[in-house]
């Protein structure tokens, strides 16, 4: 699993803001980057954690960006996105290469769901070094002011 002091790792995929264009993650590094990775759009947990992150987005973007990631399609991503009334924008990694990368897959076996997103946050430095990983149970939300506390300090 991608650890602190790592560097995060070069893929290119869907970009879901107004638009969905592809984006390569290193051009969203020109600040604090956060990457949020969430198991799947429209769950119960995922809909809060993203609401919460919502809720924080002045303060954990005040220096760069804040990102959802999730493996679900761009077209579903939009949809969530605007269900939700998200001000940040979610990066599809249907292909699974971001998740890989950082070993943050994780697998719903009761359901027959292989290799989703783990849960987890990653706060990258503008050198693209990772300061910061909190990975957790697909039904946990991370520690917000942990989070808060590490994009602060990076």
């Amino acid at each position: 699993m991608i650890a602190e002091g790592d560097r995060l790792p070069t893929v290119t995929a869907p970009l879901v803001e107004d638009e969905i264009a592809p984006v390569a993650l290193d051009s969203l590094t020109d600040g604090v980057l956060v990457l949020a990775f969430f198991p799947g759009a429209f769950t119960s947990v995922c809909t809060h954690e993203m609401t919460h992150l919502e809720d924080r987005r002045d303060r954990l973007a005040a220096d760069g960006r804040l990102v959802g990631v999730s493996v679900d399609l761009p077209f579903a991503l939009r949809t969530f996105r605007e269900e939700l009334g998200l001000s940040f924008p979610l990066l599809s990694d249907s292909n699974r290469e971001l998740v890989r990368a950082c070993g943050l897959t994780t697998d719903f076996e009761e359901t027959g769901v292989r290799e989703i997103a783990r849960r987890a946050v990653v706060v990258v430095d503008e050198d693209r070094t990772v300061t910061h990983v909190e990975a957790v149970d697909p039904g946990t939300e991370p520690d917000y002011d942990a989070l808060l506390a590490a994009v602060e300090a990076a």
